[in-house]
């Protein structure tokens, strides 16, 4: 075959590339390797390799990448196999902050939303979840920040209900009379600070008042049972009062309701109890033995003192308030025989024992009492040691409800306010 021949064979055909419509080869011609228009040399046809070439270029690739690799170690330049060092190109570093895109079907691209990544703060302070307890982390764990965004809402709060809950979560106030009795003595300065709009009755507005205070008063620590029924009893007296009563004597009327409360709910009754102990329940020689600090208890054990029955007290506590302290301090001030156990070793004490005395929080519907925690414990020593087990409480503090475990109704406290509740002595001990 001559030259010329040869020429016309690698000459690319027109019409196996481009093709008119009717089959016949296209006047133009195709661009050549630099992008001009005109015939194809011969040199810009690549040739094709055999297996044997592909395999030693990438042999020969693989070597040069090596001794690239093994001249960034030691420090000397790579050599190509032409004796020239080989240059490393350096890449300047990407910074990626374009978004995206996403290629259609069709073709075009489409720019995605970046996706938004939660990042947490540094200076952000670890969630409650992280601090509570599995076992209790149904219970609400009251801090100092959450009540002072209470204490600064929108509401306007009476500064006596404000103090009452400043007192009630730093835990002045322990007991449900305790508590019970300084809630009314708050309620009884609002009702004398009350004012009456105009076109507003009295035993509409003021109930409608006293709303945010008491919800303010649940958010600060969980009501008791002795409070829910006083506030019913109160909201009761304000529903009962005439439309065209007038405001001073209407008021009267509420304060003088709030003290024949008191004084008929708590402190008769207590005095009622107290009476019956010292009478029919302790007997000379007896030893009685009481948990934490109970106000009814502590009476009645008093007036029995003081009607001449010779016994003995034995003072169970337990942490974290040590509230028997209170209880022992004042029984020794009355002249009263003690003794002084934490609840670890009321097992060891209860075959001495002839009565166990406690107080409650509240009497249930199905005979159930809520009491101190610790009280249940020292119910079931008793109860193996065939000890009776004497619970005092006022009718004030019997309650609807029904409870068939001891974990729904607790309350947390906060670690800083139970050591700070602790005598120094202790503190110092612990």
């Amino acid at each position: 075959m001559s030259t010329a021949q040869k020429e016309d064979n690698l000459r690319p055909r027109s019409s196996s590339v481009k093709g008119s419509a009717s089959g016949k080869p296209s006047s133009k011609h195709e661009g050549n390797a630099d992008g001009n228009e005109g015939p194809v040399s011969p040199s810009d046809v690549k040739k094709p390799t055999t297996k044997a070439e592909r395999r030693a270029l990438q042999e020969a690739q693989r070597k040069a990448k090596a001794e690239t690799k093994m001249s960034a170690v030691v420090g000397k330049p790579a050599v190509k196999s032409g004796g020239e060092p080989v240059k490393k190109e350096m890449k300047p570093p990407v910074l990626k902050t374009s978004v995206p895109s996403k290629i259609t079907p069709a073709g075009e691209e489409v720019a995605q939303k970046p996706k938004q990544t939660r990042t947490k703060s540094l200076t952000s302070t670890p969630s409650t979840d992280m601090k509570q307890v599995q076992l209790f982390s149904h219970l609400h764990q009251y801090t100092r920040e959450e009540f002072l965004s209470l204490s600064q809402s929108g509401e306007y709060i009476h500064p006596a209900v404000v103090k009452l809950g400043l007192q009630y979560t730093a835990g002045v106030f322990c007991g449900s009379n305790a508590r019970c009795i300084a809630m009314l003595a708050a309620f009884k300065k609002v009702i004398q600070d009350y004012t009456t709009p105009p076109e507003k009755e009295l035993c509409r507005h003021l109930d409608a008042t006293i709303k945010p205070f008491i919800n303010f008063l649940s958010k600060c620590r969980p009501l008791s049972v002795s409070m829910g029924n006083a506030i019913k009893t109160l909201k009761l007296h304000i529903s009962k009062v005439a439309p065209g009563t007038p405001e001073k004597e209407a008021k009267h009327t509420l304060l003088s309701e709030i003290d024949h409360y008191v004084q008929e709910k708590i402190e008769l009754a207590d005095n009622a109890i107290a009476q019956e102990f010292a009478q029919k329940v302790i007997k000379p020689g007896d030893v009685i033995l009481v948990y934490a600090y109970s106000s009814v208890v502590q009476n009645a054990l008093i007036s029995a003192h003081k009607k001449g029955v010779k016994f003995r007290v034995v003072v169970v506590d337990s942490r974290p308030k040590m509230e028997g302290l209170e209880c022992l301090r004042r029984l020794v001030e009355e002249g009263i025989q003690c003794s002084y156990i934490l609840i670890n070793a009321v097992s060891y004490i209860m075959k001495e024992v002839s009565k166990v005395v406690v107080g409650a929080h509240s009497l249930l519907a199905n005979g159930c009492v809520m009491a101190r925690v610790g009280t249940a414990l020292v119910a079931l020593v008793a109860k193996s040691y065939n000890v009776p087990v004497l619970v005092c409480c006022e009718t004030y503090k019997f309650s609807e409800k029904v409870q068939t475990d001891a974990f729904v109704f607790n309350e947390l406290v906060l670690l800083i306010m139970a050591f700070n509740s602790m005598p120094k002595t202790l503190l110092s001990i612990v």
